[in-house]
């Protein structure tokens, strides 16, 4: 006991110890020639640094790499990039001339911004730096003078920095780095291009052994990870978080009657006159919608509800000519436009100072994501963000409440690090290769440190190197595939000026559709428009791009030649699917929809929506917490089953195979699918053998992957994600000198190359990751299982009706919009609601 006593006194001591040598080392820092030139120029700007900041400034010059987390608006920037600073003017005589620090950041739109506020800050301090840009929309003659001349620090996108790591000659330009920095690195985590970070870092560690790595990034579900991400190295790291938390006013957008408000919708075009006050009393307005699509309608919804809005606001989105986007973010920056309509192309990073009102048309789908547009309004230190919610119908507004509880918990979605893509690591291998060539034992030991690949095995190295050399043991025999050569001292390197040129033309693992150039046939550029929309057009037909209409002249060696025209238009639709319902958002909406006619409940969303959840409980039931509703509605069309999960879309469409397979199987029968963001529904025009009897086997977990696979073509499904690795890997080449082949032929070429390897090499490591993105990404494995967790703990709650209910209405009707006109649409609606006597609420 007394051994006991005695040791935790020694933990008091110890710990009051590191206190006061951590007080002290800031006290010490605080004293330090950098601090007080950095201080006095926030004095003279009339600021102050936050704690967050002057622990980053200490643990830099400390020797520390980490991570900052810290809400918009105060200064992340900051943090790092004058921790820089400070070390420099502290310690002056252990830098050297040229290249200092790299700030990668996800989006060329913040590369100028952030630019800029760096350049301001230096020169105001009194340093001769520069600070440079190095993106797809940087002039090719800045280009050659930054291989001439490094700046002292270049804001780089992931691909730029890989273009540079293909260079020749490279390990000059980074020799004397001190550091690179990860803006927004919550928004490259989970992704391909996240990997491409990991192993750009680990090629500029090999040049300089101790350098600091940091990352910047806003609050996700799993920080620790997320560092452990970026910095998977023996070295001192820490993360500093911000006390400082940003206030948010979230404000739903009601109609003056629930009847105006769809049941259905995924516009919110009812709620345009609502929308015209609220920008007209802000001083500007960021209007975000989910696609590309909506918000070229948003824009001349916006128009037409209000005509004075013409010159005084604009649409921006990335098929914009990048010299109008950048006209578009000057102008909102500097308060002389009213509003943007903008997609995710504006979410990021950006200060837009006068902005002080956004606008979520639709649901925003995540915490995470609704959080980060929201901090586009009130950017500064202790301003409100305030963000409005255009509910497109009427269930979103459930959803508005549901996301202030789980902004109210600080609840936030984790972002999933993508492990083993080897795809990425061919493209590497590539570019490591056509730069100055590399070893492949001294390489191999660097890339298990990854944390991509730290799983990866000897076996599936040599596979790789095979690849490169000869294109593995199925396709030898074809010369194109036989891209690095071996030299004779062991040095793997690309040779032939060709392969290395198409190697630079299709860097990046961002995988779209060929994109044709629009301009006017009198001259002047637009934007870009996909491929698969505009072969679809005949001459003279019309369509919108960038606020515009424009009338199809000729289409002629990628462009598409066109005149201004008038009239009513065709408004394009892109490849890339809708965004999924979050797993945190799901849980709140099931939550709030169980209390959703609990007397108690005060939101204003659920008093408003009162009629409607009434409609559901008389016509069937709303289901609890610990509830699965399940709904069987017999029409003049035929037998509907519906089921209710709040999983999202993605998860719905497994789960909706995976029921119709799982029935199949009790009686021969045939189903069409539908889903959204709620729920699924499988529709026959036979009767469904489902009852409370079967209901529980037919929602099991057991054997539950197995029938997933046995209820989808998993071999169609990996053969279409094998596309986008053979063009990332560049097994198959999309960009030519002046052409980009099209979606189909793509698909064509990446096919007949997963069927050659499927039958004669079906352990290839890139056919294995295609069916592993195949389960983890678009089958959902993980979520899947635990959403049939859940389930199975539930009470199954069966009704039976004769007419749509407010949560099968919404589904039923976005499966009609896939084959039907706006015009059959908005008939079928209408006599759907009158067979299901509801007319009243529509």
């Amino acid at each position: 006991m007394r051994s006991k006593n005695i040791k935790n006194e020694y933990k008091l001591l110890a710990s009051i110890a590191l206190t006061f040598k951590s007080k002290y080392k800031l006290a010490a820092f605080e004293h330090t020639d950098g601090f007080k030139i950095i201080q006095q120029w926030m004095t003279d700007k009339g600021i102050a640094p936050f704690k967050f900041q002057l622990e980053t400034w200490k643990k830099f010059g400390n020797g520390y790499s980490g991570m900052v987390v810290a809400p918009t608006g105060f200064g992340k920037t900051f943090s790092v990039f004058l921790a820089l600073v400070s070390d420099f003017l502290n310690h002056p005589e252990s830098y050297k001339k040229g290249l200092k620090m790299i700030w990668i950041t996800p989006l060329r739109s913040l590369s100028k911004d952030i630019a800029k506020a760096m350049q301001e800050a230096i020169d105001e301090i009194g340093l001769d730096w520069t600070v440079g840009v190095r993106n797809g929309d940087t002039d090719p003659k800045v280009r050659q003078q930054q291989i001439k001349k490094m700046p002292e620090i270049l804001v780089v996108t992931p691909e730029s920095l890989h273009l540079l790591l293909a260079q020749k000659n490279n390990e000059p330009f980074f020799r004397d780095m001190k550091c690179v920095a990860v803006d927004e690195w919550h928004e490259l985590l989970g992704s391909k291009r996240g990997v491409m970070v990991e192993l750009a870092i680990s090629q500029l560690r090999k040049y300089v052994p101790k350098i600091k790595i940091w990352g910047i990034t806003a609050t996700i579900g799993n920080l620790d990870e997320a560092m452990e991400v970026l910095i998977p190295y023996e070295s001192k790291k820490t993360k500093i978080t911000a006390k400082e938390h940003k206030k948010i006013d979230i404000l739903p957008v009601f109609p003056d009657e629930i009847e105006i408000l769809p049941w259905a919708g995924h516009l919110g075009n009812k709620l345009a006159d609502k929308v015209v006050p609220i920008i007209l009393e802000s001083k500007s307005t960021i209007v975000f919608t989910n696609t590309r699509s909506q918000s070229e309608m948003w824009y001349q919804l916006l128009l037409d509800a209000h005509p004075d809005f013409a010159g005084q606001i604009a649409i921006h989105h990335s098929s914009i000519d990048a010299h109008l986007r950048i006209w578009i973010e000057e102008n909102l920056s500097s308060g002389k436009l009213k509003a943007v309509v903008s997609t995710s192309s504006l979410d990021l990073g950006i200060d837009f100072k006068p902005v002080d009102t956004v606008i979520q048309v639709g649901s925003a789908k995540g915490v995470a994501r609704f959080l980060q547009r929201a901090g586009r309004s009130g950017h500064s230190p202790f301003e409100t963000s305030r963000i409005y919610c255009v509910p497109t119908h009427s269930l979103e507004l459930i959803e508005v409440s549901a996301l202030k509880e789980a902004v109210k918990q600080k609840v936030v979605e984790p972002r999933e690090p993508q492990v083993l893509c080897f795809d990425v690591l061919v493209q590497f291998l590539m570019t490591l290769a056509v730069g100055d060539g590399f070893y492949p034992d001294e390489l191999y030991e660097r890339i298990k440190k990854v944390y991509a690949f730290q799983e990866i095995l000897d076996k599936e190295w040599k596979s790789i190197l095979e690849f490169l050399t000869i294109g593995g043991s199925v396709l030898k025999s074809y010369e194109e595939f036989h891209k690095v050569v071996i030299m004779e001292d062991g040095l793997y390197k690309v040779t032939s000026r060709k392969i290395a040129m198409l190697h630079r033309m299709n860097m990046g693992v961002i995988v779209s559709d060929a994109m044709l150039k629009v301009k006017f046939i009198s001259g002047g550029y637009i934007g870009m428009i996909e491929e698969y929309f505009i072969s679809k057009l005949k001459k003279e037909e019309k369509f919108i791009l960038a606020g515009r209409t424009l009338e199809v002249a000729m289409i002629k060696d990628m462009t598409v030649y066109v005149r201004a025209a008038k009239g009513r238009a065709l408004v394009p639709s892109y490849l890339g699917g809708r965004l999924p319902l979050s797993t945190n958002l799901g849980h709140f909406l099931r939550e709030k929809l169980s209390h959703a006619l609990n007397p108690k409940a005060s939101e204003k969303e659920l008093k408003f929506l009162h009629p409607l959840l009434i409609n559901q409980e008389k016509n069937s039931h709303i289901p609890k917490e610990g509830e699965f509703l399940v709904e069987m509605i017999k029409n003049r069309e035929g037998y509907h089953l519906f089921m209710y999960p709040f999983e999202g879309r993605l998860v719905h469409e497994v789960m909706a195979a995976l029921i119709a397979y799982r029935i199949s199987k009790l009686a021969p029968i045939s189903f069409s699918m539908a889903m959204n963001d709620y729920g699924f529904e499988l529709f026959s025009d036979k009767e469904i053998p489902l009852n409370e009897d079967n209901l529980q086997q037919i929602l099991t977990r057991d054997n539950l992957m197995n029938d997933v696979i046995a209820s989808i073509n998993s071999a169609e499904m990996a053969r279409r994600k094998f596309r986008d690795i053979a063009v990332i890997s560049g097994m198959v080449i999309q960009n030519y000198a002046g052409q980009q082949r099209s979606n189909k032929s793509l698909q064509s070429s990446a096919g007949l190359i997963f069927k050659v390897l499927e039958e004669h090499d079906s352990n290839h490591f890139l056919i294995k990751q295609a069916y592993t993105e195949v389960f983890n990404m678009q089958l959902q494995e993980q979520r899947l299982v635990e959403a049939f967790k859940r389930i199975e703990k539930s009470e199954i709650i069966l009704k039976h009706s004769r007419s749509f209910t407010p949560l099968s209405f919404p589904i039923k009707v976005d499966s009609l919009r896939q084959t039907l006109s706006s015009e059959g649409l908005d008939a079928r609606i209408k006599r759907m609601l009158k067979l299901s006597n509801i007319s009243d609420i529509s």
